[in-house]
């Protein structure tokens, strides 16, 4: 996947996660976008 393209998608995936996560918890947003961005690239590499 060229670099840019996955900026993008990781983009989108942040935005839904941070709608979900709003939804869902009243969590500091950051935090939790941080873990499931860490798992997100564990899982591409």
């Amino acid at each position: 996947m060229p670099v840019k393209k996955a900026k993008k998608v990781v983009k989108k995936v942040v935005k839904k996660v941070k709608k979900v996560v709003k939804k869902v918890t009243k969590k500091p947003v950051k935090k939790v976008v941080k873990k499931t961005v860490k798992k997100a690239t564990k899982k591409k590499k």
